[in-house]
């Protein structure tokens, strides 16, 4: 075939290239969108989320939670709406009022503040006088089998109905041996404690469908989100989409966990009758679980969720071996710095962290951040936020 002219040779290559720009753009045009988000920098439009209320549930992960809302709000100079005075918690057990929160002027106008995520028992009406119109409401929860399980080994010397059983097994062979509706304020931890942590009554009978359907309706109704304790990667995922936020706002140690010989098994019986005796929790887990994951394959679909997984643990992996003394966690007696020593409690082990030797300045404050306890992070954003007023004193670093 004799070669085309030059001018019409011109004219085919412009038809091809053409062309195989314009499969090339079907090809895009019919791919899965979600799929470039993370080549994109995983940003969703719009500017962050910042105003956040997060119901911080007892022995759920929370405290890794509430770590990743304190390096938030301190990184971005908002405010935090932390317990008055002395104390460490927004009045719980007793239902929340506004007066728990610590204020920049008492007697003055009704301040607002930008994050709210200390314990404290739910109570709209009162969190709404704190925080503002456009707030982001979220909760965590818990296999309630195992929940009970930390419960029981944490606040073992604290809860009436605890004290003085062998094991949780005893217990739930025969809880009523042992807990007394009577003392249900200070009993709530051993029994239905997400239930009760809601707002609700943790002894109302869990076979009143009517009742039980209704206060789920007001969980969804009053929270955007509730994630999922045991799938906590695919929860901050799914978090970091819907707040806007980038991936090391939500990057994470595990902090407040317990080490592997204080975690005590439970039978297959027992977690049967942990089912039946948290009845009410049980009922809230298998709702959200449900809903949780809709909410997944609704906002993500499952190959951007594992992209996105994929890239947090990577990132959290790196950072573990840039901030920590031989990457891991360390029980009571190995860390050496009494500031990163956690609250130790009842029969737990909780394990902390010692940062690696010869840190940059900027390195250093950043690690620091993300292994910080609890109570000293809570202490720390305090003088911060209220240099004028005394700071919180922490009785177990004295």
């Amino acid at each position: 075939m004799p070669p085309l002219p030059g001018g019409t040779q011109r004219c085919f290559q412009a038809i091809l290239l053409l062309a195989l720009t314009m499969l090339l753009l079907a090809g895009i045009l019919h791919m899965d969108v979600g799929l470039l988000t993370p080549l994109l920098g995983g940003q969703a439009e719009g500017p962050p989320v910042i105003n956040v209320m997060f119901l911080k549930t007892h022995k759920t992960a929370s405290s890794t939670v509430l770590n990743i809302l304190f390096r938030f709000a301190e990184t971005h100079n908002l405010s935090v709406a932390l317990p008055v005075g002395s104390r460490f918690h927004l009045g719980y057990p007793w239902y929340f009022l506004a007066r728990y929160v610590e204020r920049l002027e008492p007697h003055g106008p009704q301040q607002r503040f930008n994050i709210m995520c200390n314990h404290l028992r739910f109570n709209l009406p009162e969190v709404q006088k704190v925080m503002p119109n456009d707030t982001f409401y979220f909760s965590i929860i818990r296999n309630p089998v195992f929940q009970l399980e930390s419960s029981f080994t944490y606040y073992r010397d604290y809860v009436p109905a605890f004290r003085g059983v062998e094991s949780l097994d005893a217990f739930l062979a025969s809880p009523w041996t042992y807990y007394n509706r009577s003392a249900s304020l200070h009993n709530a931890l051993a029994r239905n404690n997400m239930w009760f942590d809601l707002g609700f009554d943790n002894n109302a009978h869990a076979d009143d469908e009517g009742y039980v359907r209704a206060r789920l309706a007001d969980v969804e109704r009053h929270f955007q989100l509730v994630l999922i304790a045991e799938h906590f990667d695919e929860s901050m995922v799914l978090l970091r989409h819907l707040l806007r936020w980038g991936l090391d706002d939500v990057v994470a140690f595990r902090l407040n966990s317990r080490s592997a010989h204080s975690v005590a098994g439970v039978t297959l019986e027992g977690q049967a009758r942990a089912k039946r005796w948290c009845a009410l929790d049980w009922r809230l887990y298998q709702h959200f679980n449900r809903t949780f994951w809709a909410r997944v394959h609704a906002e993500l679909g499952p190959r951007r969720l594992r992209s996105e997984v994929t890239r947090l643990r990577a990132r959290r992996r790196e950072l573990m071996a840039r901030c920590l003394q031989d990457g891991v966690a360390k029980n009571k007696s190995q860390i050496t710095d009494p500031q990163l020593r956690p609250f130790q409690s009842g029969q737990a082990d909780i394990l902390g962290y010692n940062l690696r030797q010869g840190l940059d300045n900027q390195t250093q404050r950043m690690c620091q951040r993300m292994v910080m306890p609890e109570l000293q992070y809570m202490a720390h954003l305090y003088a911060l936020q209220f240099p004028e007023k005394d700071p919180k004193h922490i009785p177990f670093l004295h």
